[in-house]
């Protein structure tokens, strides 16, 4: 049974709030809050069950054989690129800016794809969420090819496909979107509509028919880690379709 949009909200919101309490005390100094965290492991060691949790980092890894052509270096916004060999398909690739919804949006109209290959570290959470909406709303599928990711906020575009597809060494990963020098709450947030912003993520989540409680992994682990899903959660909170 899939839980309602309204109980997972007021399952998370004491999260949230106890993040608040850490925000405020961090905003206040470094004497407040001094965790020693354990270093994480590198993207590059290998995620599995219980071992999940990777440091975050922007950089989209070198990966041969790719369906598209890669830009040099990172985009520094959304980048649309032509798929080698089919015509069906584009390429979603770079950082997710504020304002890339309206400008993707039109280039979309433009091209008529029948799928999108994203390949993005996150970013804007209001613009992904848009993205997602539109993706829906014109039957787009969303795929992850070998090598490549979604991490952060991409996850909300890539829930947007109508047929979602991870290939086995894609990745898609969650955490609290970063809000400045010692703030962990969601980027569009402020502290006052921290459950008015989360219910608007777990409601696109749930209109997209994904399983909402994957918001605890986000809302566990902080903006400089990433949690990473292995395929039996992909699976089980309806990431990808069947």
């Amino acid at each position: 049974m899939r839980l309602s949009v309204q109980t997972a909200i007021r399952g998370v919101l004491g999260l949230q709030l106890m993040l608040a309490v850490f925000v405020l005390l961090g905003q206040a100094g470094p004497s407040f809050v001094n965790f020693d965290a354990p270093k994480l492991p590198s993207f590059e060691t290998p995620i599995r069950p219980g071992d999940q949790t990777r440091r975050y980092t922007r950089d989209l890894p070198p990966v041969p054989n790719r369906p598209y052509e890669m830009p040099a270096g990172l985009p520094s916004r959304l980048s649309l690129e032509p798929v080698e060999g089919n015509v069906d398909a584009l390429a979603l690739i770079g950082t997710i800016s504020p304002g890339d919804a309206d400008r993707i949006i039109p280039e979309l109209a433009k091209a008529t794809p029948n799928f999108l290959y994203l390949n993005s570290p996150g970013g804007s959470v209001a613009d992904a969420l848009i993205l997602g909406r539109h993706f829906r709303e014109i039957a787009l599928d969303t795929r992850i090819s070998d090598g490549d990711v979604c991490l952060s906020a991409c996850p909300y575009m890539f829930a947007g496909g109508v047929e979602r597809l991870v290939a086995p060494n894609g990745t898609i990963g969650v955490h609290q979107h970063y809000f400045g020098e010692n703030v962990f709450l969601p980027a569009f947030l402020a502290v006052e509509d921290v459950q008015r912003g989360q219910a608007q993520v777990m409601a696109h989540l749930d209109a997209m028919g994904l399983d909402v409680r994957l918001m605890r992994h986000a809302l566990s682990t902080g903006p400089d880690d990433i949690y990473i899903f292995v395929s039996d959660e992909l699976e089980a909170y309806h990431i990808v379709t069947d």
